[in-house]
């Protein structure tokens, strides 16, 4: 038995000898995995029915074999060989199916699958790939701005860990950009790392800008072959400040206002289309040639009607670029003669005049006592009815909050002016008496009265208006008597008497009573008569009245005889 066993040992490591030596190919199988996953090779052969065992091996890049796992067809069982990098990594399955766990970029080779039987060897070769997805590409380094019309590295697109090694490509507002020279610059550079063996891919980019890239976003992509196929993964968004010189200088007030007035603070703000824009200027005042050196703010403080003019700045280094603003100062004076408290005498002529002086034409408004006149006032002759608060109020319309005022309050004085007039009563028993007055200040009114008779509702006044008002008095004289009217302010005393006659004679006042008691007696008489009269006259009316009844009875008496004597007969 052994002797016989030998040969056939010795056929089959011939066999062996010669498969390694000459692989004969059934054309190549490829297996693609992600780097991590388990690399699965199916044996692609069929299965002899004489079949002693299964194998697998590796080929080393100089083409000789590593043998890694044995499986026995008879004794079922599965042996893997000492081989470091695929330790506790190997399965192989009862179809010799080899599974390789943690697929590494290592695990790239050629792998043969060996079914051996008494007489032959079969061989099926796999190729394995893996692939390693790069990591998201990122833009480092990137510049912290840009300036135009220079050659300016923006930044560095880097993508890690890929294997096989990819490529970068850079965009612009999503477009490729394509190297130019002296405007784009790409330097795409490769590292393995020797341990994993994966590559990290870098491109530099040397950019020149111009106002056209503000805010435009700049990205980078890699692209790189996976298990399935190529594809491409972006980086986010990159926006740049974008540095250009100062083409252009203008020149603001502040705060924004429709009109300056005085006493208003002015600041004046120069600014520069750069970026970034200018910090410093000089500023030139009206009348001064040389400016002054300050940042890109001036400020005037309480200004005046002589600071109207042209204001002006410009840029430090180029004088020629600057920019101007005319500044108008708006003022408002206001004049009224006479002013403040005015007394004077009535019938006194008073000239007022309210002057105004102003940036612009003003309007003048006019009002005495809180009432709007409709024209300044004049006083040829001062009447008391002119005396009150008088106010001339002017403003500029197109300037918020300036506005001028002032007053004038006028008193007319006069002395005391009496006139007496009398109203007797249509009945003659009484007369009112009435003392019109008129002077400033309220003169006082005392009565006094010389004679007999009484006095009724002595203290009955008006309402004193316009420097004028009365009293009057009620009295029935019985004789004639004199009323003295005394009025009396600061200025002077006046008086003034009225004589009044007593009433008519009493006599005449009684012949009127009983002339008027007689007539009514008459009516009354006149009365009692016709009533008698109409009483007389009814009282014969009853009488005929009741005869006639009578007759008229015995006609219908006889008429109803008759009748019976007729109902008789029949």
């Amino acid at each position: 038995m052994a002797s016989k066993a030998a040969p056939s040992c010795r056929l089959v490591f011939c066999l062996l000898i010669s498969a390694a030596a000459l692989r004969p190919g059934l054309g190549l199988y490829t297996v693609n995995s992600a780097y991590g996953d388990t690399i699965i090779m199916p044996c692609r052969l069929d299965v002899p029915h004489n079949l002693m065992f299964g194998k697998w091996k590796y080929e080393k890049p100089d083409g000789s074999p590593v043998f890694i796992a044995f499986r026995s067809s008879t004794k079922k069982s599965v042996q893997y060989d000492d081989v470091p990098e695929y330790k506790d990594r190997l399965s192989l399955s009862e179809n010799y199916t080899l599974s390789i766990s943690n697929a590494k970029i290592s695990d790239e080779k050629r792998f043969v699958c060996m079914l051996v039987t008494e007489d032959n060897v079969f061989e099926a070769p796999t190729v394995v790939k893996v692939f390693k997805q790069p990591s998201k590409p990122e833009i480092i380094s990137k510049a912290p701005f840009l300036e135009t019309e220079q050659l300016k590295k923006l930044g560095e697109c880097i993508s890690k860990d890929s294997y096989p090694d990819g490529n970068i490509t850079w965009y612009r507002n999503g477009k490729v950009l394509q190297p130019l020279e002296e405007a784009v610059v790409i330097i795409f550079k490769k590292q393995m790392d020797p341990v994993t063996q994966l590559y990290t891919m870098t491109s530099s980019l040397e950019y020149k800008t111009t106002k056209a890239d503000i805010q435009m976003p700049f990205t980078c992509s890699v692209t790189y072959y996976g298990p399935s196929g190529q594809k491409t993964v972006y980086s986010e968004q990159a926006i740049f400040d974008i540095y250009y010189p100062t083409e252009r200088v203008t020149i603001q007030v502040l705060p924004p206002k429709n009109a300056i007035k005085e006493g208003d603070n002015i600041t004046l703000k120069c600014l520069g289309n750069g970026n970034p824009p200018p910090e410093e200027f000089l500023f030139y005042l009206p009348g001064q040639p040389e400016g002054i050196r300050s940042s890109n703010t001036y400020t005037l403080t309480d200004v005046r009607r002589n600071a109207t003019g042209d204001y002006k700045c410009s840029l430090i280094d180029q004088k020629s670029m600057i920019a101007s603003t005319a500044i108008t100062v708006h003022y408002l004076d206001l004049s009224l003669n006479p002013s403040g408290e005015v007394t004077k005498q009535i019938g006194d002529a008073l000239p007022v005049s309210c002057t105004i002086s102003a940036s612009r034409n003003a309007t003048v408004v006019w009002m005495k006592d809180n009432i709007r006149l409709r024209s300044s006032p004049s006083f040829s002759s001062l009447h008391y009815q002119d005396a009150g608060n008088y106010v001339c109020e002017t403003a500029l319309q197109e300037v918020e909050g300036l506005k001028k005022r002032e007053s004038l309050t006028l008193i007319v004085e006069g002395k005391p002016q009496i006139k007496m007039t009398k109203k007797t009563d249509p009945s003659g028993l009484s007369k009112t008496i009435i003392c019109h007055v008129e002077g400033f200040p309220k003169p006082a009114i005392q009565w006094t009265i010389t004679g007999s008779g009484s006095v009724i509702n002595q203290t009955e006044e008006s309402p004193y208006i316009n420097g004028r008002y009365y009293s009057k008095i009620i009295i029935s004289p019985e004789e004639n008597v004199t009323l003295t009217c005394t009025a009396e302010n600061q200025l002077e005393r006046t008086v003034n008497s009225l004589n009044v006659s007593a009433n008519e004679n009493k006599e005449k006042v009684n012949d009127q009573a009983k002339l008027i008691v007689g007539i009514v007696v008459g009516l009354l008489l006149a009365a009692l008569v016709a009533g008698v009269v109409y009483w007389l006259y009814m009282k014969k009316s009853k009488t005929a009245s009741k005869h006639v009844n009578k007759d008229l009875g015995n006609m219908e008496e006889n008429k109803k005889l008759e009748e019976n004597n007729h109902k008789t007969e029949a």
